[in-house]
């Protein structure tokens, strides 16, 4: 049976973030041979009454077909952000009606928060001494709502097991697309990407998208630099390597990447290093060894430790499962 994904939709809910399960999930299909595979997951709308109307943020309603029992059969239940969330967002704690309607969840179900839906993961108490993360403009107030929470304002999401959230409206679009990866690797995700029209994986955090003086408009960027690495990450780079490309110093380079990214240009190379061993333990049969040297890790020990903290498993795990869990690739 597909992965069952139940989406609670609550009053006052954004459109547009209560349609990105649906999209994201809903184009998730098997890597079959001569076949356009079979769906992955079966993606189901709710509300925490009977089926009926729930209101939104725009000048329509929804009309949602199953009421608070769906959750009782979900794998992964999706909480979007919304505007009328009440003592939830105002005092830390959940009405009766979502009570009753969280109490269908069962042990175990993946939880997943996109925007200010974090609110109701922390009030339920799923995000005590957790790390999670909340549109950047109301993340100070999620702290000091929820002190017991480690709040990372800086990210589009975070992964901490079996409980996810999201930054920002579009950040769902990057948690969505990075729980198809992680459940059934990067060409399934790569192939939803594609079909949205949307990038599989976006570079750095929430800091990119914080309001700041806009800079002169004869400043430089460092696209450039990040296109030279990205041709050549099976090679050491150093930073200055990097500065030279934008005929920047060291410390204007490193400041303006961060600026533009989000991340330190150290950070980001990982990043892309890892990816590409991603890409390359799924799709060839090139040894650790030759994955770490293509990758830019240089030996199979580095990689092994890098994978190990970016995924959890080690590089022949993650192959196993993704080279055999997703149509045998």
């Amino acid at each position: 049976m597909p992965h069952r994904v139940v989406v609670l939709a609550l009053d006052g809910l954004l459109p547009f973030e209560l349609g990105i399960p649906q999209r994201i999930f809903g184009l998730a299909r098997s890597c079959e041979a001569g076949d356009r595979g079979s769906s992955l997951y079966e993606v189901v709308t709710c509300s925490v009454r009977a089926p009926g109307p729930v209101s939104t943020d725009a000048d329509f309603t929804v009309m949602v077909r199953h009421g608070p029992e769906a959750l009782a059969a979900a794998d992964t239940v999706v909480v979007p952000a919304s505007y009328e969330l009440g003592p939830v967002h105002d005092e830390g704690r959940l009405t009766d009606e979502l009570a009753a309607a969280f109490a269908h969840i069962r042990p175990g179900t993946r939880l997943v928060s996109i925007c200010t839906g974090s609110y109701v993961l922390a009030a339920a108490g799923y995000l005590d001494g957790r790390p999670a993360t909340t549109h950047w403009s109301s993340a100070d107030h999620f702290q000091r709502l929820f002190p017991q929470v480690r709040v990372d304002p800086d990210v589009l999401f975070v992964d901490d097991g079996d409980v996810l959230t999201s930054a920002g409206v579009a950040a769902g679009i990057d948690l969505c697309l990075h729980i198809v990866r992680r459940d059934h690797g990067t060409a399934v995700a790569n192939d939803v990407a594609r079909s949205t029209v949307v990038p599989p994986h976006r570079d750095g955090g929430q800091a990119q998208y914080i309001r700041r003086p806009v800079p002169q408009a004869q400043s430089a960027t460092t696209t450039g630099a990040r296109a030279w690495a990205l041709g050549r990450l099976d090679r050491p780079i150093l930073l200055r390597d990097m500065a030279q490309q934008e005929s920047m110093s060291v410390r204007t380079f490193t400041r303006r990447f961060r600026d533009e990214v989000g991340i330190s240009p150290g950070q980001w190379l990982t990043q892309q290093r890892v990816e590409r061993a991603r890409a390359l333990l799924e799709s060839s049969d090139l040894s650790v060894d030759q994955v770490a040297q293509e990758s830019g890790f240089g030996t199979a020990t580095s990689l092994r430790q890098h994978i190990q903290t970016a995924l959890g498993v080690s590089p022949t795990s993650y192959r196993r499962t993704f080279r055999t869990g997703a149509g045998g690739r």
